[in-house]
Formats: C-alpha cells, sequence, structure tokens
C-alpha cells in the first residue's frame, strides 16, 4: 500500500461516464472497480475501498501480493483519477448505496471487504446494504484505521479553507507531502479531498442490525484519529465474530506494515478455502 495522490493520472482507463447517480452508470462495474492483475478463475475476492482523499490505486501493491491466489478489485470513488471529470459524492450513504448497485451484479464466488479509514465505513454500510437486499455480502469484514461506525467526533476539516484542508492530509502523511505543494495537482486533489472529509465528518451510522460475518479491526497505536478503545467498539457491529490487531505506528500504520497486513487477509483468504 503505497502513498499516492488522489489524482494522479496513472489509474486503470475506463469509458467516460455521466455525472450524478443514473442508473446505467451505477451499475457499471468497469467505472467502479479496478483490477490491477489477473487471479486464478476460482480465487476469492477481495473488494478494497479507500481512505478520504485516496483512490484505486492506493491497493494496486495488494493486487500485486494477493495475485493470482485472489481477485483484488479497488473501488474507484468518483471526482479522482480517470474519473474526475465526475462530481465527487458527500455523503458515506449515497456512495455506499451507489458501490452496492454495482456489487450486486458480483456474487459468483466469496468475497472479503477491506476498507482504511473512510474505506472502512463505507465498506461497513455496503454490506449492510447488501444484507438488506438479501444478498451476498463478504464473508469477512476489515475495517482499518477507523472507529466504530457509531464512535463520533466533531471534526471539521471539510469547513476549513484549502490551506487548512491539506494541512491536515500532510499531517496524516498518507499522500506524498511533495505533490500537494504542485499548485495543478491541488486543483485536481482538492474538491475530492474536501467532498471526502465533508462525508466522512458528517456520516451518522443508521439504527440497524449488526453485521453476521466476522470483523477485523486493524488500527495503528498513535493514530490520532482512532484510539484503541473506540477501533475495539466494532465488537459491537458483528455477530460473526471479533478480532482486533494493533501496529505500531499513526493513521497510515499500514504503510509500514504491509506485510502484517497481507498477512491477516491471507489468513482470511485460507479460511475461505477450508470451507469450500
Amino acid at each position: 500500500m503505497a502513498k499516492t495522490t488522489t489524482d494522479t493520472p496513472h489509474g486503470a482507463p475506463s469509458s467516460a461516464a455521466p455525472a450524478g447517480g443514473d442508473a446505467a452508470t451505477d451499475t457499471d462495474t468497469g467505472l467502479w472497480l479496478r483490477r490491477f492483475r489477473q487471479s486464478a478463475p476460482d480465487a476469492p475476492r477481495l473488494v478494497c475501498f479507500p481512505h478520504a482523499g485516496g483512490a484505486a490505486t492506493w491497493f494496486m501493491p495488494v493486487a500485486e501480493a494477493m495475485a493470482p491466489r485472489a481477485d483484488v478489485l479497488a473501488v474507484q470513488y468518483p471526482g479522482r483519477q480517470d474519473r474526475r471529470s465526475e462530481p465527487p459524492v458527500d455523503d458515506v450513504l449515497v456512495l455506499a448505496a451507489r458501490i452496492t448497485r454495482v456489487l450486486t451484479e458480483l456474487e459468483d464466488r466469496p468475497t472479503l471487504f477491506f476498507g482504511h479509514s473512510m474505506g472502512a465505513v463505507v465498506a461497513f454500510e455496503v454490506a449492510r446494504a447488501l444484507a438488506a437486499r438479501g444478498k451476498r455480502g463478504p464473508e469477512h469484514l476489515y475495517a482499518s484505521g477507523r472507529r466504530a461506525p457509531h464512535s463520533y467526533r466533531d471534526d471539521r476539516v471539510h469547513e476549513r479553507d484549502d490551506e487548512g484542508v491539506l494541512e491536515e492530509v500532510r499531517s496524516l502523511d498518507g499522500t506524498d507531502s511533495r505533490l500537494l505543494h504542485d499548485d495543478e495537482v491541488v486543483r485536481m486533489v482538492l474538491p475530492a479531498i474536501r467532498a471526502d472529509y465533508r462525508a466522512v465528518e458528517t456520516y451518522r451510522c443508521p439504527p440497524g442490525e449488526p453485521l453476521e460475518c466476522p470483523v477485523t479491526v486493524l488500527t495503528g497505536d498513535d493514530d490520532p484519529k482512532t484510539t484503541i478503545e473506540e477501533a475495539e467498539a466494532w465488537r459491537e457491529w458483528t455477530t460473526g465474530g471479533f478480532r482486533m490487531e494493533v501496529f505500531r505506528g499513526g493513521h497510515f500504520y499500514l504503510t509500514e506494515h504491509q506485510a502484517g497486513v497481507l498477512r491477516i487477509v491471507g489468513e482470511g483468504l485460507d479460511g475461505l478455502d477450508r470451507a469450500s
């Protein structure tokens, strides 16, 4: 999991699509999902959900490491990279609903969800939405770098001026800070970053049943966005088993602990193999 900025133009190509949330756009798997490596025909699937300001390419190292044992699909949110002509979505539940419409078309194999930061709650809400539709959801949810869905803070980064938003991004060290001093890059990435922060900071978890699948939480021991207690509160959102792994590091601990994170996810894949 490498540091990448939101709009550097190296994402996988896809066809142009109209802005908005029409049905045709929202069932276009090629628009929403990126496959960077091919997998074995019967390999289980790992769907990865990026953090605020992130893009599908952030998970390219995961695809490289997991191929061919897993079909790694990374979600590409609107408003970045090859989708930068579309308006970003500034509501977690709206974003989750749109992704759900795509994933209902992909029930051909067992699937794991992995989400980091904002991606963790998006993945959670997609899992809930699939269950509500009676569709096949994830066999396991990996929630990284994010407090439990019902745990709120009065964060208002999305209300800051441009420099204030960029200062927050730099402080978390998830994006190459050199790129954020390039005016052209900043103009491209800032709308999506601000919209993502608005989405996650205004998110309020609707009441509902916990997930039936197991939940594994991964967090850094020095994450300014998530305390150990806030991370452990994910326990309340599953009836299928709970596990928490704490790594040394901050919000983007996983850039330094990629091998450990992949080992844990790999154990989930092994579990699917044993169950099949």
